[in-house]
């Protein structure tokens, strides 16, 4: 995606995206802080971070960085000054809503923990069976790649993902297991990272958003020119898709849909912790408010830079 100097309505025509993960990033951390929108939010004056979200405790710690391509940095520990114990990172290129994955399971593992429990399940040490972690991969048809001694690697059925487990790294700090999608490339290829001692469940969880996901909404201007031919783009309200697929669907959801289904699905991965009615109500109402500022006059030039979460709470500035 390259910058345009002059507005054009069709840029900001709101598509749904399929697959999701070569969505590419709206811009926003919205959808990745939104099953932890409860938790304390803090806006550092200085510093890369841009935006922080932290358990009660401040085990978890959730950062996003605007204008770092490693946008996301989430770790665990024992104690809020202890080093963490795992990090995973995801780059600028990855859908928020993959981020999501991973802070609803997050949020699940907290709820369910006492205050300051060492063996709360986001500190768990990881499957000694790799398989644990991609179980949903599989379960999607994901197959088993050629790869180098000491490897694993998975692709999806379309070939644009992919998932590479290293077990040749003993560092507790090593890199140990990539999830990607899309072509190489610093605008197409959306890489999520984890260290060694990450627990199982949790990658399953941001897998599992990868492997089973509804369309995306964008803008066409956020669809990198490079990916246009492997996704389908259908204008949200038409009822065909204007990209080089054909989509089967007797109507296109509108965002209203979207939303819906993306809500229902949230509901689901609950189910195995329902929060309290309160908790819900206002996670819910929070939603509304980070979806209600979609409704803003874009700028009239965009841009690839991100944009900062739209929180009227946090401190403006220009980087």
């Amino acid at each position: 995606m390259s910058a345009r100097t002059a507005y054009d309505p069709y840029l900001y025509q709101e598509v749904l995206v399929s697959p999701m993960y070569l969505a590419g990033s709206d811009g926003t951390g919205d959808a990745g802080f939104a099953p932890v929108a409860h938790w304390p939010h803090h806006h550092p004056d200085d510093g890369p971070c841009q935006h922080l979200v932290t358990s009660p405790d401040q085990r978890i710690r959730i950062g996003w960085f605007g204008d770092d391509f490693e946008l996301w940095k989430i770790t665990a520990a024992e104690d809020p000054v202890s080093p963490p114990r795992w990090t995973a990172t995801f780059n600028h290129v990855t859908p928020a809503e993959i981020v999501a994955g991973l802070t609803t399971a997050l949020a699940h593992d907290y709820a369910e923990a006492d205050s300051y429990d060492t063996n709360a399940r986001f500190l768990t040490s990881s499957s000694l069976y790799w398989a644990d972690a991609i179980r949903p991969l599989t379960d999607a048809g994901w197959t088993r790649d050629a790869a180098e001694r000491g490897t694993v690697e998975f692709s999806s059925p379309d070939g644009q993902a992919g998932i590479l487990i290293d077990n040749r790294r003993s560092s507790s700090n090593a890199r140990t297991v990539e999830l990607w999608a899309g072509p190489p490339g610093w605008g197409t290829r959306a890489e999520a990272v984890f260290s060694a001692r990450t627990p199982s469940h949790l990658i399953a969880a941001t897998a599992a958003t990868m492997a089973h996901s509804p369309p995306v909404i964008r803008d066409r201007y956020q669809i990198h020119r490079e990916m246009e031919h492997l996704v389908t783009l259908t204008p949200v309200g038409s009822a065909s898709p204007q990209t080089s697929q054909i989509s089967q669907s007797s109507r296109a959801p509108t965002p209203l849909d979207v939303r819906r289904t993306a809500v229902t699905q949230a509901v689901h991965r609950a189910a195995r912790l329902p929060r309290t009615a309160a908790d819900l109500r206002v996670m819910a109402a929070r939603s509304r408010t980070a979806t209600s500022t979609r409704t803003e006059a874009p700028s009239p030039v965009p841009t690839a830079v991100a944009r900062p979460l739209l929180n009227p709470a946090a401190p403006r500035r220009s980087r």
